[in-house]
């Protein structure tokens, strides 16, 4: 690793990354707020919940061919001045009191739609701009960076905005990504992925389709990859299915008000920022294979402790220990794809990750208040317990040393 090092393109991106993720993240504090101030009625509250989703479903797998036909930063760039007016408007039809719940949602569902093609777009160009020996640290301190902006910093500061005025945090949140469109915007280079872009070959246009299926094909012919991705969207299942009733386990079990509850999600982030700091030393130290396979145990761990325990203390350790596991796991396996993936499918295999990934949340958050609800409170935790006891199992050997560290040394392949 001698003489190579994480240089200033990467430190714009990082920067650019970060700024975004704070305004994104005040406005997913602000939105709901909003729409509580202007109603009690729950379906239209929830609602506001299901607009922000929803994209990520419907343009995380077409937003991952549009990454891979053109210039990464470009697409950045774009997406970034494109919020930049419409979270402008809402945030001046809110300080003209003229602010609809159907002009929120609009805009709730631009936001998130640029997001999910946004952060594809990044993913798919790290490769390009960090050595592969420091993938590594580049993710971890990516993860870093939204955990401690959008994780743990926006919460309280557009409380406060929203307190002082309704606007505030949206105003705030457009000047993100003008910022981050600018700090892209200086970053030097193309990024097109295509073998014949620029350089007078013609490229062939195939239909979005293909492309897609072409994505899914080669995941599905990755045994390392697709183990973890299916992993990864069905633990998240698991996990948005017992969260989505955590308030009430936080004030019926554990004896928590507002704010016990949200210093839970505290310790969760504070073990996230940990985990995405110290990141690849800890990788480093642990093995690529043991950090997974520990990471499974955590899960299991933090489901049976949610089930049984009725101490926040315990629950906050276990809480704390699955932030740093779940780091440890975004990081390990952001690089293991960036790795394997050849350069012109980045863009479709990371937007597959998150079509399957949202998937799971959206599942998840549904059936966790279904199931506690008919066969009671802590049902989601014992049957996550379970999913992770018997995915641990039947994944054990997908984690073998040989076998990870034989991907990390793999050279990703011409797709074509």
């Amino acid at each position: 690793m001698t003489g190579e090092r994480l240089d200033g393109r990467y430190a714009k991106l990082w920067a650019a990354s970060t700024t975004s993720a704070l305004g994104s993240g005040l406005a997913t504090v602000a939105a709901p707020l909003l729409i509580a101030s202007r109603t009690d009625e729950p379906l239209v509250v929830s609602g506001g919940f299901a607009v922000a989703w929803l994209p990520w479903l419907l343009f995380s797998l077409p937003g991952g061919v549009l990454v891979d036909r053109v210039d990464r930063r470009k697409l950045m760039i774009t997406l970034d001045w494109i919020r930049v007016p419409v979270v402008a408007l809402l945030a001046v039809a809110i300080s003209m009191g003229n602010v609809s719940i159907a002009l929120l949602y609009a805009v709730l569902f631009v936001i998130n739609a640029s997001e999910v093609v946004f952060r594809t777009a990044s993913g798919a160009m790290l490769p390009s701009i960090v050595p592969k020996a420091l993938l590594e640290r580049a993710n971890g301190r990516l993860y870093a960076g939204t955990t401690l902006t959008h994780g743990m910093l926006s919460g309280p500061l557009s409380g406060f905005l929203f307190g002082v005025a309704a606007s505030i945090p949206f105003y705030v949140n457009a000047g993100t990504y003008a910022v981050s469109a600018l700090l892209l915007g200086l970053i030097a280079g193309a990024y097109r992925s295509r073998p014949g872009d620029g350089t007078g070959e013609p490229v062939v246009r195939r239909s979005m389709r293909s492309e897609v299926a072409e994505g899914f094909r080669w995941l599905a012919g990755q045994r390392l990859l697709r183990t973890m991705i299916g992993l990864i969207g069905m633990l998240n299942l698991t996990l948005v299915a017992a969260t989505s009733v955590l308030v009430l386990l936080a004030k019926e079990r554990l004896q928590l008000g507002s704010v016990g509850y949200g210093l839970l999600f505290t310790c969760m982030a504070v073990g996230g920022l940990l985990g995405s700091v110290m990141g690849d030393r800890l990788i480093a130290w642990c093995t690529p294979t043991w950090t997974l396979r520990i990471g499974l145990l955590i899960e299991a761990a933090t489901h049976l402790v949610l089930a049984t325990s009725t101490s926040a203390a315990v629950v906050g350790v276990i809480l704390f220990l699955f932030g740093v596991h779940g780091a440890l796991w975004g990081i390990v396996g952001s690089s293991l794809r960036q790795r394997l993936t050849p350069p012109d499918m980045l863009g479709r295999v990371g937007s597959t990750s998150l079509f399957i990934i949202a998937g799971g949340n959206c599942v998840g958050a549904v059936l966790g208040g279904a199931v506690a609800s008919k066969f009671g409170l802590t049902t989601p935790y014992w049957a996550g317990f379970v999913v992770a006891v018997v995915v641990s199992a039947l994944t054990w050997r997908v984690f073998d040393r040989a076998v990870v560290s034989a991907a990390y040394a793999q050279e990703p392949a011409v797709s074509r």
